[in-house]
């Protein structure tokens, strides 16, 4: 009866009324709000919209982290600690960790609530592991959304995980104010083995498991890490990316991650961070803009149809791609 009461209540719920739920820090209503945000539905797409605008004049307060490393790297541990020893200084850490989606599902796969179980269960930090849909740079499709509502619940700092890294996850990077590079003490070797786009958007990189035997090849990787990047343009004028070494596991090399992260923020300087969020915030706006055609397009009833079949024959090399790109965007237009 208790739960029919309260699925009512929800139901009756204005926007404003869940607004200030989460401006008051109830993580229930700011999980609830995020499960919104991700839906697709028309109804629940424009009640999130509403939701956003009514709570952006309480967003971007926040420290925004984007981490990202290979399989692992410890991503889940190094966040862990990192979140603990934030709380401990009166921080309040969300972390949005995004998840490889489940094809049958489509949910989370792995689940970060069980990789973070400490965390999660701390009242100054909320985890949510969110799938990513299939959403090219690894970054679920909301999340950008997910993280202003985390600011508006009050946690000064966000975390976003990745899934892993490559060419495709580096979305993250526009959503950040930093760009973690979590990395293993295997040397030049790993290093060339990660694309290189995602290595020239990491404003930070940082060797972990730096322990036990461990430790000398942290030690050996650094340098090789250090002398590797010094090639690179940094991506913040006056900042030159620093390489550390790290113990999740044992909690040691924490406190030197965090003051680095403040040093890139004083090099951005106010006035630097102001205008990346701007940029960010364009390039969303952009992206939404991008994705609301392509789907628009697909769907057309003079354009569906025929997908398939203009595919095979561009596959088959029956037709040019231009050529098949002009016919089927006359057909979205309306062109003879």
């Amino acid at each position: 009866m208790r739960g029919a009461l309260n699925r009512a209540k929800r139901r009756t719920m204005t926007v404003e009324e869940q607004a200030a739920q989460i401006r008051a820090g109830d993580r229930r209503a700011l999980a609830r709000a995020i499960t919104l945000v991700e839906s697709s539905r028309a109804d629940h797409r424009e009640r999130a919209e509403a939701l956003l605008a009514a709570l952006l004049p309480e967003t971007g307060g926040s420290v925004r982290l984007g981490i990202s490393g290979p399989p692992g790297a410890g991503k889940s541990t190094f966040i862990e600690a990192l979140g603990g020893q934030l709380i401990e200084q009166g921080h309040r850490v969300a972390v949005l960790a995004v998840d490889p989606s489940s094809r049958v599902t489509g949910g989370s796969i792995l689940g970060d609530k069980t990789r973070m179980e400490r965390l999660a269960r701390a009242p100054e930090a909320f985890v949510r592991p969110s799938p990513t849909g299939g959403s090219l740079g690894g970054v679920a499709r909301r999340t950008r959304e997910a993280l202003l509502l985390c600011e508006a619940a009050g946690f000064d700092v966000a975390i976003v995980e990745t899934v892993g890294v490559g060419q495709s996850e580096t979305a993250v990077a526009d959503m950040v104010d930093l760009f973690l590079l979590l990395l293993l003490p295997s040397g030049g070797d790993e290093l060339q083995g990660i694309k290189k786009g995602v290595v020239e958007l990491a404003d930070l990189v940082v060797v972990n498991k730096a322990d036990g035997e461990l430790a000398a090849a942290a030690r050996r990787a650094a340098a090789e890490y250090q002398s590797a990047l010094r090639m690179l343009r940094p991506t913040t004028a006056d900042w030159q990316v620093p390489v550390l070494q790290v113990s999740a596991l044992e909690a040691r090399g924490l406190e030197a991650v965090w003051r680095a992260v403040g040093d890139h923020r004083a090099a951005l300087g106010e006035a630097g961070l102001a205008r990346k969020r701007a940029g960010q915030a364009r390039a969303w706006m952009w992206s939404e803009i991008e994705d609301a055609l392509l789907r628009a397009f697909r769907a057309h009833p003079a354009v569906g149809p025929r997908l398939a079949e203009v595919e095979r024959a561009v596959a088959e090399g029956r037709q040019p791609a231009a050529t098949a790109a002009k016919a089927l965007l006359q057909a979205f237009l309306g062109e003879k």
